[in-house]
């Protein structure tokens, strides 16, 4: 049941779906009646429909036979006119075919010349058209061919300009052609080639100025040195240094307006050859030099295509390894000054150019990075300085060196960098300088010492007289007074060794110069020199020559007189060091000249060595003595060589008259006491194991002529017997021997006023034994003699009695 009403139900909803259907085909355009058929297809029941079609057909095919019928009449009418009208039309249709025919014939030539104008209108139309596409596109192939042009002659930042115009103004104008794809499919290409061109001319120029560094930073320094010439004058001159101006300041920071310079330039980049413009009153600028826009078009270049960065990084980059290299000095830089100062020449080329691109370009290189080259740089050449230097012992060349060094900080002092590190160092070098200077004065004073003839100067006329006294400063109304010739009691040594002790203050002096010292300063540093000349060279070769193994007592006599003098002359260098630095002796902390003390040491070394020279002379002459000792008998004079020994002495002691008393009368107090213990050590050297009283009679004869020669005064100055008591131990001795006198010296022994006080009873006991061993072997028939017994008995009983005295004295 349910299905029936279903069916039925889909039956009526298909029906009024056809229904609708044929009332849009009714009623809808025959042209958009295709998707109301397809609606029919696209349904089921099409058949049905077709059916339902075909009902309706018959039902408007009946409702036009009715109205058919209806207007049959009027049809029929109608057919009747129609008719007649075919006729006319047909007369009609002849005259328009007859007119036609003779309208094509008459209008033949129109025509043909209506399509020859078709034909040159349509050709003026493209021409006009092809003008206009023309006049837009030789702009461009203009523009395009400048391009060209401009790269070719290396006008890089003009061609990447016109390439921009081309890129953003023209091409966009006339895009849709397709040459004007091939340019911008290549402006890319063109943009790096520029970059790549423009990057090596940078290159180039790196290298250029890598190569010519010696050469911008020689000119800046000639500049500096110019302008350190030309303040020195106006200080001096002032009123001529006014009048003068010179066409160029050395120390202007490079134009930033030049042309040659300008990013716009169109010239070659490099090193620009003006040497032949150099007048000997000008030194060119540093910055004429330099062609700087090689630098200028790459960093625009590189700025419009948005690499300023890249570029940045790649200029600093290469500028730290050429720092590198330029701070790399040379093996062999210590051998000539022309090693350092091509070394800073490059140094100063460096940082010149680095300045001039830091004024002269908006963060190409900053502050930061210049300072951060400096303090390499700094550290490097002061370290490199300081390796080379101290190679260097030519004292001419460390100071060409330091003048150098001042020449090279106050170069770049102008250009704004920090040198007092600099500064710092130069007083490193002043003290190696200063040591080089002392081993120059060292040979100096060995040559002059070495070449002096150690004899007073002899002087035959007033020329001469003031030619020494000019040397040296010394006073002596005596010697003025006596007439021609006379003698300077010095030798040549002293005015030379005065005139070089002030010859090395000038070298001093020298090096001080330009260091921006104080005076104070300055008279520190040449006094503390020149203490050192004095205590450690000049002490040195004064020892060396008193030292020397062929020295005489002459010469050593002539140095003591010398070192006397040239004490004396010590408060003339002090004058003459305050003179050229205006430093008074009395202010605060100024140091003291040493001389005095040096030449004092000198001095007492050669007193020393003319006692121990003497005392040597002496024991050549002890050598020849040649005592019999088993003698029996003496004679009657003192031996030879003591006679020659004391002649000796007496020579010797007549030069001592230019000598200081003290030094004189010590000298010979020393050569009595040094003959006096000779003598006793000859008397009781072990070798001698006899003696007799002969030749102990002969020996003391010998001491009697020692005490001759005390008692004669060869040196002035002693009081009454001093210099006898140097033989006081030698003749109490003899005397107690040879007067026999045991009893006395054995009752007064230990007693303050004893005859016999300087005999030591062990001197006594070794002497007594000595004849005590002669008496018994020479006297073979002693034991007969009653005599000889007794003395031997004496003997042995003097002997036992200083024994028990030494051994009470010891206890």
């Amino acid at each position: 049941m349910e299905r029936s009403k279903m069916a039925e139900a889909e039956s009526l909803e298909t029906a009024a779906e056809h229904e609708r259907i044929l009332r849009e085909i009714e009623s809808t355009d025959t042209a958009c009646i295709g998707p109301t058929l397809r609606s029919v297809y696209d349904g089921e029941e099409h058949g049905r429909f077709m059916e339902k079609l075909e009902t309706r057909i018959r039902n408007h095919d009946r409702e036009i036979e009715k109205m058919c019928n209806f207007h049959y009449q009027g049809f029929v009418d109608s057919i009747t006119e129609l008719l007649k009208v075919r006729g006319e039309a047909q007369k009609l249709k002849n005259q328009v075919t007859d007119t036609n025919r003779k309208l094509q014939h008459e209008g033949k030539e129109l025509v043909i010349a209506m399509e020859e104008l078709k034909q040159c209108r349509l050709q003026q139309r493209n021409i006009s058209a092809t003008v206009d596409k023309l006049m837009l596109c030789l702009p461009v192939l203009e523009m395009y061919s400048k391009l060209r042009d401009q790269m070719k002659t290396k006008r890089h930042y003009p061609a990447l300009k016109t390439l921009e115009h081309l890129e953003h103004t023209y091409l966009p104008q006339v895009s849709h052609y397709r040459f004007c794809k091939v340019m911008v499919d290549n402006i890319p290409k063109l943009r790096e080639e520029i970059k790549d061109v423009s990057m090596s001319d940078l290159k180039d120029f790196l290298e250029s100025i890598r190569k010519h560094s010696d050469k911008i930073g020689e000119t800046a320094m000639k500049q500096a040195q110019q302008q350190r010439n030309l303040d020195n004058i106006v200080l001096q001159q002032p009123r001529i240094g006014s009048k003068r101006k010179s066409k160029k300041d050395a120390y202007t920071i490079f134009d930033t307006e030049i042309e040659s310079t300008s990013p716009k330039s169109e010239q070659d980049s490099g090193i620009l050859d003006v040497e032949d413009e150099e007048d000997d009153d000008e030194v060119p600028g540093a910055q004429d030099l330099v062609d700087f826009s090689p630098v200028y078009r790459c960093l625009h270049i590189y700025s419009v295509l948005g690499a300023r960065e890249t570029f940045e990084n790649y200029y600093r980059k290469q500028r730290r390894k050429q720092a590198r290299l330029v701070l790399q000095p040379p093996s062999n830089m210590h051998e000539t000054l022309d090693g350092y100062r091509k070394y800073f020449n490059q140094i100063v080329g460096f940082f010149v150019v680095e300045d001039h691109i830091l004024h002269t370009t908006q963060g190409l290189v900053n502050r930061a990075y210049i300072d951060e080259l400096w303090e390499m740089a700094l550290s490097k050449t002061i370290a490199a300085l300081r390796t080379h230097s101290s190679y260097c012992s030519d004292p001419n060349l460390v100071l060409d060196l330091k003048n150098l060094i001042v020449l090279f900080a106050d170069t770049l002092q102008v250009y704004g960098f920090p040198v007092n590190q600099l500064f710092d160092m130069l007083l490193e070098i002043r003290d190696q300088y200063s040591e080089t200077l002392l081993k120059k004065w060292a040979g100096i004073f060995r040559n002059i010492l070495d070449s002096d003839n150690y004899s007073p100067i002899p002087v035959t006329s007033e020329e001469m007289y003031k030619k020494v006294t000019g040397q040296f400063p010394f006073q002596d109304t005596e010697l003025e007074k006596q007439p021609f010739p006379k003698k300077f009691p010095f030798s040549e040594f002293v005015p030379k060794v005065y005139n070089q002790i002030k010859e090395f203050i000038y070298a001093c002096l020298k090096f001080s110069e330009d260091l921006h010292l104080s005076s104070t300063e300055i008279d520190d540093m040449i006094r503390k020199s020149t203490n050192l000349l004095l205590t450690r060279t000049l002490s040195n070769s004064l020892q060396n020559v008193i030292k020397r193994k062929n020295i005489g007592l002459t010469e050593l006599v002539q140095i003591i007189i010398n070192t006397t003098h040239l004490e004396k002359s010590c408060k003339y260098l002090e004058e003459f060091i305050t003179k050229i630095t205006n430093v008074l002796p009395e202010t605060v902390h100024t140091t003291k000249l040493y001389g005095t003390t040096t030449f004092k040491d000198a001095r007492h070394a050669a007193e020393e060595e003319i006692y121990t020279n003497l005392n040597q002379k002496i024991d050549q002459f002890l050598q020849l003595a040649d005592y019999d000792w088993m003698t029996g008998d003496s004679g009657n004079k003192a031996s030879d060589y003591l006679v020659d020994l004391i002649a000796f002495l007496r020579s010797t002691f007549a030069v001592f008259t230019h000598l200081p008393g003290k030094v004189a009368q010590t000298a010979c107090m020393s050569a009595c006491k040094h003959l006096a213990t000779s003598l006793m050590q000859l008397l009781l050297e072990a070798e001698v194991r006899q003696l007799t009283l002969g030749a102990l009679q002969q020996f003391n004869l010998d001491v009697r002529e020692c005490e001759q020669f005390a008692r004669s005064g060869p040196v002035p100055g002693f009081q009454e017997d001093t210099l006898q008591l140097a033989f006081i131990d030698l003749r109490q001795l003899l005397d107690l021997f040879i007067q026999w006198d045991w009893s006395t010296y054995l009752a007064d022994y230990g007693q303050p006023n004893c005859k016999y006080l300087r005999v030591n009873p062990v001197t006594a006991l070794t002497l007594l034994e000595k004849m005590k061993d002669t008496s018994r072997k020479n006297n073979v028939f002693a034991q007969f003699r009653k005599n000889e017994r007794d003395k031997q008995k004496l003997i042995d009983t003097v002997a036992r009695q200083l024994r028990g005295l030494i051994s009470s004295h010891h206890s």
